[in-house]
């Protein structure tokens, strides 16, 4: 059975829910490194008032015994603590009693940049508020769970994954970073940035160059561009490779097999050829502004500012976390896809065999 999950859940509900199908039974899991994850998104620079307010810790609800997974499906949960303010409006039933809280308006000011407007033309709603909880990044938080459940099984294969901010509004130093969000802020602006996640010891041959669709580059292009705001993915050097020539583009190979640089990114013809792989993802700036934009009231179909909400100045360090976790799903799917296993002890034989045949040509020193 292949590696495959889904999510549930809106921004303000009582909970966002994830169902990982495909693991193999034997796999330790740890609630702390799961939580630590959750706690990592919600940090970072810039990040907004409702990360106070959210203390995100998972549940598990099927597929773990005594911390092992069981090789059935993997339920995992995060709840929503500040459903308790959202109740009556997010209510899934018809609420009784008069509206109280948050959320009991319809939202017809769509937000330029936001799944307001597409949204609402695509599905028929009439309040906003039926397409932008889904489409929030608050989601984000049950694909980290999963991508911490993805780094528990790459971890025994050798593999860590790890993602971090490299630019923030155009500024790639610490200081800089938050320079440009202090003044963002003080504009009641928003900002986007650059993350970049690398993958180490990633064997050759993860990925396919067979099928477009097995691509291991291809795969990640869309995990990553399939995450909120991101509107741009590069493996290795990227965009930056069109630039030069073919002597200067393409990793030489060494005995051992050895590689002295990565262009690349780690990935030849669609697969892992060993080296670190390295991806980046781009993020345009929030679209919830403080100082909104211009819009249409789809009510009345008169000019108006967009919607306000509670929003981040920046949510780049966020999107680091997140980006890893997506990356290490997708390296967790492609290698379950290579080694197969109902069990860890199969998937580790597994790895091993291959490994050993491999090896006789293969042996990098590093």
């Amino acid at each position: 059975m292949a590696l495959e999950v889904v999510t549930a859940g809106e921004s303000h509900g009582p909970a966002l829910t994830a169902i990982v199908v495909g693991l193999p039974a034997g796999l330790v899991l740890e609630k702390e490194a799961i939580d630590a994850d959750l706690r990592r998104r919600q940090q970072g620079y810039g990040r907004s008032a409702r990360q106070k307010l959210e203390s995100d810790e998972v549940e598990v609800l099927s597929g773990l015994r005594h911390g092992r997974t069981l090789g059935t499906p993997l339920t995992l949960v995060v709840r929503n603590r500040d459903h308790a303010n959202w109740t009556w409006g997010m209510s899934p039933w018809q609420p009784e009693g008069e509206p109280s809280g948050k959320g009991v308006k319809p939202v017809t000011l769509p937000r330029p940049g936001h799944a307001d407007l597409a949204g609402v033309l695509k599905y028929g709603h009439e309040d906003v508020r039926n397409a932008l909880e889904r489409a929030s990044a608050r989601h984000t938080a049950a694909h980290v769970a999963v991508g911490a459940v993805a780094k528990a099984l790459l971890r025994e294969l050798g593999i860590e994954v790890a993602g971090r901010p490299v630019e923030v509004g155009g500024e790639t130093t610490d200081d800089g970073m938050r320079e440009a969000t202090d003044a963002a802020r003080k504009d009641r602006d928003t900002l986007g940035g650059i993350v970049e996640v690398v993958a180490t010891g990633v064997p050759p041959g993860l990925g396919s160059y067979a099928e477009k669709r097995d691509r291991l580059d291809a795969r990640l292009a869309l995990a990553l561009m399939g995450i909120q705001a991101v509107k741009a993915v590069e493996v290795g050097d990227g965009i930056d490779l069109a630039r030069r020539r073919g002597s200067e583009a393409h990793d030489e190979i060494y005995l051992g097999l050895e590689r002295h640089s990565n262009h690349a990114g780690g990935i030849e013809a669609g697969m892992s050829n060993g080296e670190p792989i390295v991806v980046r993802a781009a993020m345009k700036p929030l679209p919830t502004l403080m100082r909104p934009l211009d819009s249409v009231d789809l009510e009345t179909g008169e000019p108006a500012k967009a919607l306000v909400e509670r929003s981040d100045v920046q949510a780049v360090e966020a999107l680091a976390v997140v980006a890893e976790a997506a990356v290490a799903f997708e390296l967790a799917r492609a290698a379950l896809e290579k080694l197969g296993g109902d069990a860890m002890g199969d998937v580790l034989a597994a790895r091993d065999a291959y490994l050993a045949r491999i090896g006789e040509r293969w042996h990098p020193s590093r």
